[in-house]
C-alpha cells in the first residue's frame, strides 16, 4: 500500500453544520447531529472530515465572525460535546479538521471590545486603526459582499477608521503585533490538545496587509494589498507550531487568488501550508479544454516544487457544482469520477454524494450577506417531511429532498451516493489513485484521460465532457471498474466513452 503522510491520500468531507443535521429541534445543525452520522460518513468512505465554524459568535456572518475562539457557540453545543465527536471520529478512524478563522475577530470580541474603548488601551494595537477624517476612508479599499462599500469603519468614539476586509462587524486583526501572533496561536494549541488533526484556515493569505495601505487597482480582495512577505512568515510560524504536535497536523489554508502560481507559493519550501486550495478549477466550466488547462497548470507549479495539490467542485462560498454545470446528474457525476482520481487531496462538499443543487431561497428567507444561502441549504436524511431534523430547518429544502435524501439513495444501487462509494472504495484499495503519477493520454476533443501509475498499480481515468459517445482507445486488455452512470462496471472497456460519461479502468 502507498505510504506518506494521511492527509495526501485522505478524501475530506466538509460539513457546514448549520445544515448537517438538528437534534435539538431549534432547525440549526449541531455537534450532536454530526456525531449520530458518523456511520454514515464511514460507509461511504472519507477519510476526514472539515468542520466549519462552531465556536462562539453573533452570527453576523454564520461563524465567520469569532466572539471565543475557545469555545463552542451554544447554538452548536458544549465542548463536551465537541470533545465526544473526535473521540467518536477517532474511534471509526476519521480525522477531524476544524476551520480557523484568523484574519478577523467579531466586534463583539472582548479583544476588540477593549482595543475600541480608548487610543490607549493596550489591546489598541491588536486591530487595523488608521488616523483620517470621517468624510473619507483611508483608501480605495472595498470589502467583501459589496462592490461599493469601504473596507472601513470610522468609529466616533475615538476618531478612527478600522479596517474590515469583510463586513464591519468583523474587525481585521492586527498581525504585525507580536501579541496578536502569541494569542492566536494559543488559540491553536487549545484545539491541538484536544485532539484535532488540522485546521482549514480561513483566508490565510491576507493576513498582513500593505504597510501604508496604498490605493490598488482591484480593491476588492486584491492580490497587490494582501500578499505580503510578512504573511509568509506567520504561516511557518503557524506550520512549526503544528509540526511540533504528533501524528501528522495539517495546515489548509484558503488561499483566494486565482492564480496556481500564486497559491503554490504559500507551500514555501516545505515549510508552510501542508495544502492550499487552488480555486481557479472550482470556477472553471464544464468544458473538457479549460479543465485541462486547470490540470496542466497545477502540473506545471506544484511538481518542480513537490508540492501536493488539492480539488473542489463545491463549498459553502460557492453554487453547487450542479448547479454550476446546468444541472445536468450525468454531468455531476462524471465530475465526481474526475475530483476522487486527480492527484491531490480532493475535498468533498456535504450534499454532493447525493447529487443535490442550490435550494430556491425566496428574497424574505434570504439570510447570507453574502448571498450563498442556496449552497448550505440543509441535508435531507430521510423521505419523511422534516427530513430528519429535529426542527423546521433555518433555510429552506434543496429540491427532490423527497427522494435525494440520504435513506433513499441508500435504497438505491443506482444512486448517485453508491456511486460516491463506489468510488472512495476503488480509490482506497488503488495506491495508484491515491498517491501515484499523473500521465495524460491522447484523446479526442471533448475528453480528458489519465493515466495513474504507483509501482505496478495503474488505473486509466476517461473523463467524456461532451454529450456524444466518443472513441479512446487504450493498448491491451483494461476492465471497467468504476462508471459514472453504472454502466458495465466489472465488464470488459469497449473503447468508447458514452456522452457524459467518466470511467475507471484497470489492467
Amino acid at each position: 500500500m502507498a505510504h506518506g503522510p494521511w492527509w495526501k491520500s485522505a478524501v475530506v468531507y466538509q460539513i457546514y453544520p448549520r445544515s448537517f443535521a438538528d437534534t435539538d429541534g431549534d432547525g440549526i445543525g449541531d455537534l450532536e447531529g454530526i456525531t449520530r452520522h458518523l456511520d454514515h460518513l464511514k460507509w461511504l468512505g472519507v477519510d476526514a472530515i472539515w468542520i466549519s465554524p462552531f465556536f462562539r459568535s453573533p452570527m453576523a456572518d454564520f461563524g465567520y465572525d469569532v466572539s471565543d475562539y475557545c469555545d463552542v457557540d451554544p447554538v452548536f453545543g458544549t465542548l463536551d460535546d465537541f470533545d465526544r465527536l473526535v473521540e467518536e471520529a477517532h474511534e471509526r478512524g476519521l480525522r477531524v479538521i476544524i476551520d480557523w478563522v484568523p484574519n478577523h475577530t467579531s466586534d463583539r470580541h472582548p479583544w476588540f471590545v477593549e482595543s475600541r474603548s480608548s487610543r490607549d488601551d493596550p489591546k489598541r494595537d491588536w486591530y487595523v486603526w488608521v488616523d483620517g477624517t470621517p468624510d473619507q476612508p483611508p483608501n480605495n479599499w472595498k470589502a467583501a459582499f459589496s462592490t461599493t462599500d469601504p473596507a472601513w469603519t470610522w468609529d466616533d468614539a475615538t476618531d478612527q477608521w478600522y479596517l474590515h476586509l469583510f463586513l464591519p462587524e468583523q474587525p481585521d486583526l492586527n498581525w504585525r503585533n507580536p501579541e496578536v501572533v502569541a494569542a492566536m496561536h494559543d488559540t491553536l494549541r487549545f484545539w491541538l490538545d484536544r485532539g484535532v488533526d488540522g485546521f482549514r484556515m480561513d483566508v490565510i493569505h491576507a493576513l498582513v496587509k500593505q504597510p501604508n495601505f496604498p490605493d490598488v487597482d482591484d480593491p476588492w480582495l486584491s492580490t497587490d494589498r494582501l500578499d505580503e512577505p510578512a504573511t509568509h512568515e506567520r504561516i511557518r510560524g503557524f506550520r512549526e507550531l503544528l509540526d511540533s504536535y504528533p501524528d501528522d497536523r495539517v495546515s489548509v489554508g484558503e488561499v483566494f487568488i486565482l492564480s496556481t502560481a500564486k497559491v503554490v507559493e504559500y507551500y514555501g519550501n516545505d515549510d508552510e501550508l501542508h495544502l492550499a486550495f487552488n480555486f481557479p478549477a472550482l470556477f472553471a466550466p464544464w468544458d473538457a479544454a479549460k479543465w485541462r488547462k486547470r490540470i496542466d497548470r497545477v502540473v506545471e507549479e506544484f511538481d518542480p516544487r513537490e508540492a501536493w495539490p488539492t480539488w473542489v467542485l463545491s463549498n459553502h462560498d460557492n453554487p453547487r457544482h450542479r448547479t454550476r454545470y446546468g444541472g445536468s446528474e450525468g454531468r455531476a457525476r462524471a465530475a465526481a469520477v474526475l475530483l476522487l482520481t486527480l492527484r491531490g487531496t480532493p475535498f468533498m462538499y456535504q450534499g454532493e454524494e447525493l447529487g443535490l443543487t442550490d435550494a430556491d431561497v425566496p428574497p424574505d428567507q434570504t439570510v447570507d450577506p453574502g448571498g450563498r444561502d442556496g449552497a448550505r441549504a440543509p441535508i435531507p436524511w430521510n423521505p419523511a417531511p422534516g427530513h430528519g431534523w429535529a426542527g423546521d430547518p433555518w433555510l429552506p429544502w434543496p429540491p427532490e429532498a423527497g427522494t435525494r435524501n440520504v435513506e433513499a439513495e441508500r435504497a438505491d444501487p443506482g444512486s448517485v451516493l453508491h456511486l460516491y462509494r463506489r468510488l472512495l472504495a476503488a480509490r482506497g484499495a488503488s495506491p495508484a489513485l491515491q498517491l501515484g503519477t499523473w500521465t495524460p493520454i491522447d484523446s479526442p476533443d471533448g475528453v480528458i484521460a489519465y493515466e495513474r501509475t504507483y509501482d505496478d498499480d495503474r488505473r486509466v481515468v476517461i473523463v467524456n465532457f461532451t454529450e456524444d459517445e466518443k472513441p479512446v482507445g487504450l493498448p491491451g486488455d483494461w476492465t471497467v471498474e468504476v462508471a459514472s452512470d453504472g454502466v458495465g462496471e466489472g465488464g470488459p472497456y469497449a473503447g468508447t466513452i458514452g456522452g457524459d460519461q467518466a470511467v475507471i479502468v484497470k489492467s
